[in-house]
């Protein structure tokens, strides 16, 4: 099965949104891009677990290679920790990757399940380069990623599985985004985002929390209204996990590498203060 492209104007139905995309058709962070080289698997999102702080010794004309390959298994096992939480996809099913970046989530999903995997971004650099990537791999028949807008992405009702987020809600309005969503998947169909929010607890947004949406052109959520639209849109949780203190590792190794951007502190910052947290939700759709 093949979907058309819309074109750039279609896709992109805001200024605002015109703004994102050309920050994600410029962008060419080594933070994306050197954790990526390792394996050929480009992820546009975090790391979880215990760092191996083993990678700070030896000798140190290898020690930024080696810091990069752990940075690169911390993201890898956070897509394969959202990965178990897609529901029971078999062969002949299909999955949409919302926001994916370079395309490497799309790519693991494929691996595991077998499946059809639709990637959809706003970026015509992503969609080109994940492209390549599906093809490199032998797997374009399969893996296809598409410039779509995911407030409107123009599939049919009902065609999907499961549907996930990662680290993307951030650029749009959930309660447009989870309509969408209940369109598009099939009764019983999973969701699944992991991302940051704004802990309400804390109040109004952190000062870190206000770096972070400065830092990447973004609207970080509270919490509770992850939660609110789910309900307002027949999708209901299955799985709540806070990821923060598994987050907390990959930060601060990132902070010791190459690779740092200045945005470092003010995550680590707001994680450990707890006005900000790292969660993952998967959600039915009944």
């Amino acid at each position: 099965m093949t979907v058309q492209d819309v074109s750039p104007a279609g896709a992109l139905v805001s200024p605002y949104q015109r703004s994102v995309a050309d920050y994600w058709n410029r962008e060419k962070n080594p933070v994306n891009l050197r954790l990526g080289d390792v394996d050929g698997y480009y992820h546009h999102h975090y790391g979880i677990g215990d760092a191996d702080w083993s990678v700070l010794e030896g000798p140190e004309e290898t020690r930024d290679e080696r810091i990069v390959a752990e940075l690169h298994r911390l993201e890898c096992a956070q897509a394969d920790f959202l990965a178990d939480h897609l529901g029971d996809v078999a062969p002949g099913d299909r999955l949409l990757d919302s926001g994916c970046g370079r395309g490497g989530g799309s790519l693991v999903a494929h691996q595991r399940f077998g499946c059809r995997v639709d990637g959809i971004s706003i970026s015509r650099t992503q969609v080109d380069f994940a492209n390549e990537q599906a093809a490199k791999r032998g797997v374009g028949d399969k893996v296809g990623y598409h410039l779509k807008n995911m407030l409107d992405s123009g599939f049919e009702t009902g065609s999907f599985r499961s549907i996930w987020n990662n680290e993307s809600t951030m650029y749009v309005d959930l309660s447009l985004l989870f309509a969408e969503y209940a369109r598009l998947l099939r009764h019983g169909g999973r969701y699944v985002t992991i991302t940051g929010c704004y802990n309400d607890t804390y109040g109004l947004p952190s000062r870190a929390v206000s770096e972070i949406n400065a830092h990447y052109i973004c609207d970080i959520h509270p919490r509770s209204t992850y939660f609110k639209e789910m309900a307002n849109n027949r999708l209901v949780p299955v799985a709540v996990v806070d990821l923060t203190e598994a987050t907390i590792p990959y930060w601060e190794l990132r902070a010791k590498s190459s690779l740092v951007t200045g945005i470092e502190d003010a995550f680590l910052t707001a994680y450990k203060n707890g006005s900000f947290q790292y969660l993952l939700i998967a959600a039915d759709r009944v």
